[in-house]
């Protein structure tokens, strides 16, 4: 039986702190490493927060080249064996720096790439989000993305007791269990590195005469 540890990266675009949906990342990644462990296989979880490389970001779409702190950041997320995507809704959509940092992905960076999808936002009006928004965009990336979406809105955190009415618990072991067993089901292999991101110091090397 394959023991090595899965590699599972969350990356959440919240962005106060603490944050909703980086807690919901860290909910998800427990019930995953949970439903792994079952499976016989240990988990390592990288968090990735975008609410830090904010500023690298948006260089990076200006400039055109990473910085080091953004490169190690989607060079994780592109060797990851899973992912976790959470993003807080605005206007009914994924937040802009959760789509400005996918963005500086190759179109085939993640294929392949069990992902689970999951948001948060003021009113579970926005759910819908999930679905029009997040899973056409891991599916344009040619990620594999898992059936069931998480959404958490301000009422899910707190919890009554009540099977009827918390479903979060529910939906979040649901979806884990997804998200394990096809990580599960298939050996840890090297992905391709992140090849189109260089350096900056890299670029400026190449360009000095010799």
């Amino acid at each position: 039986m394959n023991r090595e540890p899965i590699k599972l990266v969350v990356v959440s675009a919240g962005l106060s702190t603490p944050s909703s949906s980086r807690l919901l990342g860290d909910r998800l990644a427990e019930a995953v490493r949970q439903s792994a462990a079952d499976g016989g296989r240990p988990v390592e979880v990288r968090v990735v927060e975008l609410r830090d490389l904010a500023v690298d970001v948006a260089h990076n779409l200006v400039a055109g080249f990473a910085g080091r702190t953004l490169a190690e950041a989607i060079e994780a997320v592109a060797q990851a064996d899973g992912l976790i995507a959470v993003t807080p809704v605005f206007s009914a959509s994924y937040s802009g720096l959760f789509k400005s940092f996918f963005d500086v992905f190759d179109n085939d960076a993640l294929t392949g790439t069990p992902v689970l999808i999951a948001a948060t936002g003021g009113t579970a009006r926005h759910s819908l989000a999930l679905e029009h928004a997040l899973r056409p965009l891991f599916t344009y990336l040619r990620a594999v993305v898992v059936p069931t979406a998480v959404y958490a809105a301000s009422e899910d955190w707190g919890g009554s007791g009540d099977p009827l009415i918390d479903t979060l618990p529910t939906r979040i072991a649901r979806a884990a269990g997804e998200l394990a067993g096809l990580l599960l089901a298939r050996p840890p292999a090297p992905r391709a590195a992140a090849g189109a991101v260089v350096q900056f110091e890299q670029q400026l090397a190449a360009l000095r005469p010799e």
